[in-house]
């Protein structure tokens, strides 16, 4: 470790004295960079005066390069991966530096903790966020636990919306593109009385063909496009300034996603069926509904009262509720080898009252907070094939369940100058957490599907089909930690450095076949070693950041080799620790008045210390750390950008152009049989703004060179020496892969009144 540090430390030097050598070439213009506005530490601060790892981009960055979903941000973030989970559009799998959660199943915390404005969602269902009247994005990387609380081990992602202006405005904007995409977003807002009462309003449809097909099913009457997007979402907000110190609002949000379940790609041929592997990575088969549906609404309330001019206390209040019924056909054949219809259905209320003070040498921020959640579901792991050759007309593993949590925290955080360079961080959060769940899970001796009406005729049983296996409750509490001391050189140059501790809730197991405890908390200890600085008369911008983390009682589903081909044999435990260092720079230099150069680097060395099994035979301990390696982490990524501005008499015209480049990683953390190699995508973008700022254009080309990229997949197969397969769970070859974006081209035209 300390060698490892001692290199890092090596390449900061030599970054910096580079940088620090190209005061010599500074222009005498006066212009620079604009300055970026931030709440990493739930108060506006500049970005260059946090000491954090954050990377902030604005709605006018995310318009111009075409950035449509929230998990395109991973390209300019350093050791950041968000992907859309396996079989939906909307779930997400986020992870940074290492650290996050891959499965969504109900009860499993996050790793990295996703926000709309001040509100944490606590489910990755829906959580592949369209970007609609959005003021920018803020990904902040390492433990948050502080100011964030628990399930912000790797970071946090917040998507700050707009705050309403007061004037009297409406955006038409529509999209066409490749694939039939046709999306259409109309956002506004109006006075009802004049600087006192607002009300806000977007809307957008958004639709697009697949990127691929069904090729074969025995189920008539369904869509066949594979990879395609149905989504209309609406916000509604309403402000109330009551006096200058006195502020209220109230949101409302809802968002139906009626895109198609997706469809895997075989990477082996079937064993037990006849059709061969696809030729296109975007094209399956399957035997269950190509339907699926992701439903949430959500409410919010916000009061802020300025009590004195550096006194401010702030209330927010939450419900979410999402419902999603599924389809994931895992064996991706037309038969019902390895079919998981499933329902997710997850209610969240949370309550956080927070007081911000500050003084002449010090700022103090603290807090309540209070969560409360439901998170239900309930999967059927259909097995007919394999229930037919031993005899049975069906086979299907049903596992349903519930798993109640509620938190509650109270934080606090101050800052404080020592001089006029020196300043301390100091800040704390205790954490009290009490979770029920209950789990049933059972073998039914027949094809079972959730609900009746799941597929044409199908009526369900009554009564409860498995028993209950797990029935219990159980608590945890800690104490998060965060300390840091800052150097401020001059007005641009600032170095810092800082641990930060966090944990990731305990949990049962949701697939449990007995009533096994509660695996243990996660925690993550973080130190870093940063600079934030700004050179050449504020014309470039150079923030680079080291760090080392230890994860310790990672929480892990392990899954055994067995005789018993019906069985999951899932268990979940505290298995071992990891660790990881790295560093992470970003770049922004405005060359000219018109060009603008931006490059981000992230390096990480991450690998698992310890991995501690056991044997269900023998009882007896052993380490197989040789067999596990972090998943959904490249050992680096780059991102280089250019920004040039056209002006001319009919307006302005910004051309952007980057490349991002992810070196290979695996999909999962133990014995992974799938490696994603590196690769780049490159994009272009073509914007023009009319000279009354009133219309706006843009034509977006997104990987151009048309990259094929797994981000996801199952395996269920038992590999041998010579290469070959043995077929896993339900009899068949299940190795399957779920990839990114293909090339795609738009044109988008808007209209500002």
């Amino acid at each position: 470790m300390k060698s490892r540090i001692s290199n890092l430390s090596s390449v900061a030097v030599a970054i910096s004295t580079a940088l620090i050598s190209q005061i010599a070439i500074a222009t005498e213009e006066d212009s620079g960079l604009e300055r970026i506005e931030v709440t990493a530490r739930k108060s506006v601060e500049s970005l260059q005066e946090v000491p954090v790892a954050v990377t902030s981009i604005s709605a006018d960055e995310l318009a111009e390069k075409g950035i449509e979903v929230l998990t395109e941000v991973q390209q300019f973030s350093p050791n950041t991966t968000l992907q859309r989970s396996r079989g939906t559009n909307s779930t997400i799998t986020a992870f940074i530096r290492g650290v996050g959660q891959q499965d969504p199943l109900w009860g499993y915390e996050a790793g990295v903790g996703i926000y709309i404005d001040d509100v944490y969602i606590a489910r990755p269902q829906g959580a592949v966020l369209d970007l609609l009247d959005i003021e920018r994005v803020e990904v902040l990387r390492g433990p948050q636990g502080t100011l964030y609380g628990k399930n912000t081990v790797g970071g946090a992602i917040k998507y700050v919306t707009k705050e309403m202006s007061g004037d009297a405005e409406l955006n038409v904007q529509g999209t066409m593109g490749l694939y039939n995409q046709r999306d259409i977003k109309v956002t506004g807002q109006y006075p009802i009385i004049e600087d006192k009462l607002y009300v806000g309003f977007g809307l957008a449809s958004l639709q697009r063909d697949g990127y691929g097909e069904f090729l074969e099913s025995d189920l008539d009457h369904q869509d066949e496009e594979n990879y395609n997007k149905d989504v209309v979402a609406g916000r509604l907000t309403l402000e109330y300034r009551a006096t200058d110190d006195l502020f209220f609002s109230l949101n409302w949000d809802k968002t139906q996603d009626d895109s198609n379940s997706k469809g895997g790609y075989r990477l082996l041929p079937s064993v037990l069926t006849e059709a061969p592997v696809p030729d296109s990575v975007y094209d399956s088969y399957t035997s269950l509904p190509t339907w699926n549906e992701v439903e949430l609404e959500g409410i919010s309330f916000k009061a802020n009262w300025d009590v004195a001019d550096n006194t401010s206390l702030k209330y927010v209040f939450s419900s979410r509720d999402s419902y999603s019924p599924t389809n994931i056909d895992f064996d991706n054949t037309a038969l019902r080898i390895f079919d998981v219809p499933a329902i997710y259905d997850d209610e969240q209320k949370t309550h956080e009252l927070q007081l911000n003070h500050y003084g002449d040498n010090y700022k103090f921020v603290s807090g309540l907070y209070y969560y409360d959640g439901e998170s239900c579901g309930q999967f059927e792991a259909i097995l007919e094939v394999l229930g037919q050759a031993i005899g049975v007309p069906g086979l299907t593993r049903e596992v349903s369940g519930c798993s109640n949590s509620t938190s509650k925290a109270v934080y606090a955080q101050l800052s404080y100058d020592l001089s006029e360079k020196w300043s301390v961080t100091a800040g704390a959060r205790y954490t009290k957490d009490e979770k029920e769940a209950k789990v049933n899970n059972g073998l039914i001796f027949a094809t079972v599907y959730p609900e009746s009406g799941w597929v044409d005729g199908y009526v369900r049983p009554e009564g409860d089909l498995v028993p209950t296996v797990l029935d219990d409750e159980d608590d945890w509490s800690k104490f998060t930690p965060r300390i840091g001391v800052e150097y401020q050189a001059n007005d641009d140059l600032m170095f810092f450095t800082s641990f930060a501790q966090g944990f990731k809730s305990g949990t049962f197991n949701p697939r449990a076949t007995t009533a096994e405890p509660a695996a243990d908390p996660e925690e993550v200890d973080s130190f870093e070693i940063g600079m934030k600085s700004e050179w050449l008369d504020n014309r470039l911008r150079a923030n680079i950041t080291l760090f080392s983390l230890d994860h310790d009682d990672r929480q892990y589903i392990s899954v055994l080799p067995s005789e018993d081909a019906t069985e999951l044999n899932q268990r979940l435990g505290n298995i071992g620790s990891s660790e990881a260092t790295g560093i992470e720079a970003e770049f922004t230099y405005l060359a000219t008045d018109n060009l603008l150069l931006t490059a981000s680097f992230g390096y990480i060395d991450s690998d698992f210390k310890e991995v501690i099994d056991t044997d269900p035979e023998t009882g007896q301990e052993f380490d197989k750390s040789d067999s596990f390696s972090i998943s959904n982490t490249p050992d680096y990524t780059y991102n280089l950008g250019a920004n040039y501005t056209i002006e001319s008499d009919v307006g302005d015209f910004i051309i952007n152009a980057s490349y991002y480049y992810r070196d290979d990683y695996v999909l999962f953390e133990e014995n992974s049989l799938l490696t994603q190699d590196g690769y780049g995508i490159a994009n272009v973008s073509v914007n023009w703004y009319s000279t009354d700022a009133d219309w706006y254009a843009g034509l977006h080309v997104k990987n151009l060179a048309d990259q094929e990229y797994m981000i996801g997949g199952y395996q269920f197969v038992a590999p041998q020496p010579d290469g070959s397969y043995l077929p896993g769970l339900g009899g068949d070859n299940t190795l399957i892969g779920y990839y990114g974006d293909p090339r795609t081209i738009s044109f988008t035209l808007g209209y500002q009144f």
